[in-house]
């Protein structure tokens, strides 16, 4: 996995009326690179599906990461919850996802809609190993990983969306596969693909769920290198080594703020053209520089970044805002959120004369805020996040 790795996104709606979610997506990562990911629903909705959900991915993510048998961890399961005194059944159903170091996947799965493999742009089959462990039948898979395999993971609500409605029997397993394929092929994060697919369940709902519906998608792919240059240095005499560095890392670079991009635009000894159109009134427009791969405004702007970022990690109400327009702030996210799994900051520490105005208050310690919030933003999101000050 080294050249390669996982961007990984979920999300859920409620059954109508519930205040909590039934489903419920644990990740546990390693330092060595190796991930565990589980998505487990638990039985009916409500507080009791919510309770036996969440303690069935924290008690399987963590033993299977520490490397126990699936049977212990099912054995676990079994003896640690409660019994529903009707059914007569205790824990929730799972789906497991392993990410190995060795860049394999181990898949187990019991009971939720079997993981939907697209490669290549087409659903594909994969083997599966049928395991009886305490009564129950379990299904495992070992699969080689390749770039830009997709993994879709989902609870029973998502092919149970529109019975009755727009379908006789749900919208099916293969109908899902095909509806993702089309998603797949334009390169969206795992979190907006998880996004549009439980978006279609609201809408097959008639916004009403008549389950819990939680989509959980995995994208393998490789390891792409981001820069991002904000600010001049506290020193004018370190902007020779604050460039040199900035320039000499591999991967796109971005450029923020006005100061910053008239020190960039001397260095590379290339001249500065500011854009006149703004498509947004409340975004400064961007400029360019030959050899620069993004040049915006700064603190205006990564403001907006950070917006999009905190929603993106939420609800993703705000995808379409940054996905499909072309002005500072949605450029900027979409080359960190789609395309960046490492990211350099390169952040100067000078105060700028222009933000001293009392009517304008953007200091030191606001510039220093907008760098921590981006950064812990973008970790969230499984980002490798370097900050080099100057």
């Amino acid at each position: 996995m080294n050249e390669l790795c996982a961007d990984i996104g979920y999300k859920s709606i409620n059954h109508y009326g519930e205040q909590l979610c039934g489903d419920h997506v644990d990740i546990v990562k390693h330092d060595d690179g190796s991930c565990v990911v589980v998505l487990a629903d638990g039985l009916g909705s409500g507080v009791k599906a919510s309770i036996l959900s969440t303690l069935t991915s924290k008690i399987i993510s963590t033993m299977i990461a520490e490397n126990l048998p699936i049977e212990d961890s099912v054995s676990t399961i079994a003896a640690t919850l409660p019994v529903d005194s009707k059914r007569g059944v205790a824990y929730s159903t799972f789906t497991i996802i392993h990410l190995k170091k060795n860049g394999s996947a181990e898949l187990i799965q019991f009971d939720n809609p079997h993981v939907i493999l697209i490669r290549n742009g087409d659903s594909t089959e994969y083997p599966k190993t049928e395991l009886n462990i305490d009564g129950k039948i379990i299904y495992k898979s070992d699969i080689v990983l390749k770039e830009n395999d997709v993994f879709i993971a989902m609870s029973d609500g998502c092919p149970h969306a529109g019975i009755g409605t727009a379908y006789n029997f749900g919208w099916r397993r293969e109908d899902i596969a095909q509806y993702m394929e089309g998603l797949v092929s334009v390169g969206y994060t795992a979190k907006t693909l998880s996004t549009m697919l439980i978006n279609e369940c609201y809408t097959l709902y008639g916004e009403k769920p008549g389950d819990d519906a939680t989509s959980c998608v995995i994208k393998i792919r490789k390891r792409e290198p981001m820069n991002i240059l904000f600010g001049p240095p506290a020193n004018r005499d370190d902007c020779d080594r604050m460039m040199s560095l900035f320039f000499s890392k591999e991967g796109k670079h971005i450029i923020c703020g006005g100061t910053t991009s008239s020190i960039a635009a001397k260095w590379l000894k290339k001249p500065l053209k500011t854009n006149l159109s703004f498509e947004r009134s409340d975004i400064p427009p961007t400029a360019e520089i030959e050899g620069i791969d993004l040049v915006t405004e700064g603190v205006i702007t990564l403001n907006r970044v950070i917006e999009y970022a905190k929603d993106h990690i939420a609800e993703n109400k705000l995808y379409e805002e940054w996905e499909y327009y072309n002005n500072g702030a949605a450029l900027i996210s979409r080359m960190l959120f789609e395309e960046a799994t490492d990211i350099n900051f390169y952040v100067g520490k000078a105060i700028n004369p222009a933000h001293q105005h009392m009517d304008l208050p953007i200091n030191y310690s606001i510039k220093m805020k907008i760098v921590q919030e981006l950064t812990e933003c973008l970790k969230k999101m499984g980002k490798s996040i370097k900050v080099s000050y100057f």
